[in-house]
């Protein structure tokens, strides 16, 4: 499922070219989640790691993550 989350996100990343030459990519509905690298491949990839520990920071704090087209990853309390 996080697997499909993180696909999910980089459909709608954005990616900007620096004026040093390197790219920056941001999840804009997903609040900090922003990521950089050499290439837009390299910032991609970084991209998918920050969305994968943002949703797993997430879910073990147990606040909530929201939906990304149809994928959802519900966040259950432990009882």
């Amino acid at each position: 499922m996080i697997r499909q989350y993180v696909e999910e996100a980089l459909k709608i990343a954005r990616y900007d070219k620096l004026e040093d030459g390197t790219f920056c990519g941001e999840v804009p509905r997903l609040r900090g989640v922003l990521a950089t690298g050499e290439t837009l491949e390299e910032c991609r990839s970084q991209l998918a790691e920050v969305v994968e520990e943002w949703v797993l920071v997430r879910v073990a704090k147990g606040l909530a993550v929201p939906p990304l087209g149809k994928i959802e990853v519900k966040v259950k309390k432990a009882g």
